[in-house]
């Protein structure tokens, strides 16, 4: 099925995603909702545990054991992938929807050759010859910058320093030329000069395939340089999402204007700033039932502690979810107020 070309190629609706052991649940996802449309660079960006990779691997369906996704639809190009026989899902993964994961020496199977990898999803997807397939991993190693590919080709991961193999899992993601690809803090064990290689051959690829594109990341300079959109995620739920130049500039939740702070008075160690931060990360909520930052937030009020914060569209592309900005006027940029 083939959507609309006007239409968004991936809807996620009132997506909730759950974890089960010892007898308790943890919601790591509650009933969030976003669009990716063609050819974009969607950002998702937060603290640790606040649901950003479970997201991904909900959408994709690779919940581990314990976890398990309670509610919602993924619609992608028509279909709700929720419901997707399993035949019919795997021609998705890593065809259509390919993902980056965080770490690519426990993805990369230690016991084969990167080539032998690559060639592999070629073969089940594509329906490539091995000898067709192999030529064509030569020409995925070229294109994300790995010297010598003839030679590499034939190297184990373990061969490869950290960079390397990101770019390996990279040319695997692409080998299907997905409509989507989610990458998943593809940056985090890198050195900064290697993430920035990384980064940027990821936004060349992206323009070269058209793809759309998910980046999970803590660093909001990150999602300044490379993305279109921003969702801003905090405990399970969505608490503020637009056009990143919007957002960013005139942010409206303070959970994202705490984020910016930080990234702002640590000049670019955002990432490693949020792993630190003197306050206490998120728990599940327990002594109240309203906003999930109201703990910690500096400006809450007497709603907010039993109250779902309500969603306000700030302008067309702009809203936030947050009893203090539900009784602003609505303004766009230049301060001009927002009409629909």
């Amino acid at each position: 099925m083939t959507t609309a070309a006007n239409s968004p190629l991936l809807e996620v609706k009132d997506l909730e995603t759950k974890f089960f052991g010892a007898g308790r649940e943890f919601t790591a996802v509650d009933k969030i909702s976003f669009n990716l449309n063609r050819g974009e660079f969607l950002a998702v960006v937060g603290e640790s545990g606040s649901g950003k990779s479970v997201t991904a691997l909900s959408v994709l369906r690779l919940m581990p054991p314990q976890g398990r996704i309670t509610g919602g639809q993924v619609i992608f190009d028509g279909e709700d992938l929720l419901h997707l026989p399993g035949h019919a899902l795997r021609q998705v993964r890593g065809n259509r929807i390919a993902m980056i994961f965080q770490e690519p020496m426990t993805s990369l199977n230690p016991v084969l050759t990167i080539g032998d990898q690559i060639v592999e999803a070629l073969v089940v997807h594509k329906m490539m010859g091995r000898s067709a397939a192999r030529e064509q991993a030569i020409e995925l190693l070229r294109r994300v910058q790995i010297p010598l590919p003839e030679k590499r080709i034939d190297d184990y991961p373990h061969r490869l320093s950290g960079g390397m193999r990101q770019r390996v899992m990279i040319a695997m993601a692409l080998s299907c030329e997905p409509d989507i690809l989610i990458a998943d803090e593809p940056t985090t064990a890198l050195d900064v000069t290697v993430q920035a290689q990384i980064l940027d051959l990821l936004k060349r690829l992206q323009a070269e395939y058209q793809m759309a594109m998910i980046l999970i990341t803590h660093d909001l300079g990150i999602v300044r340089d490379c993305a279109d959109r921003v969702v801003v995620m905090y405990g399970g739920k969505i608490v503020e999402q637009g056009r990143v130049a919007d957002t960013l500039a005139a942010t409206a939740h303070p959970y994202t204007q705490m984020l910016v702070d930080i990234a702002r008075n640590l000049e670019g160690e955002s990432h490693r700033a949020l792993k630190r931060n003197a306050w206490a990360p998120f728990q599940q909520k327990n002594q109240w039932t309203g906003c999930n930052f109201y703990d910690r937030c500096p400006e809450h009020v007497a709603a907010c502690r039993d109250n779902e914060p309500p969603q306000v569209q700030l302008t067309r592309e702009h809203c936030v979810w947050c009893f203090n900005r539900a009784s602003a006027p609505a303004r766009g940029r230049n301060g001009r107020l927002y009409s629909s």
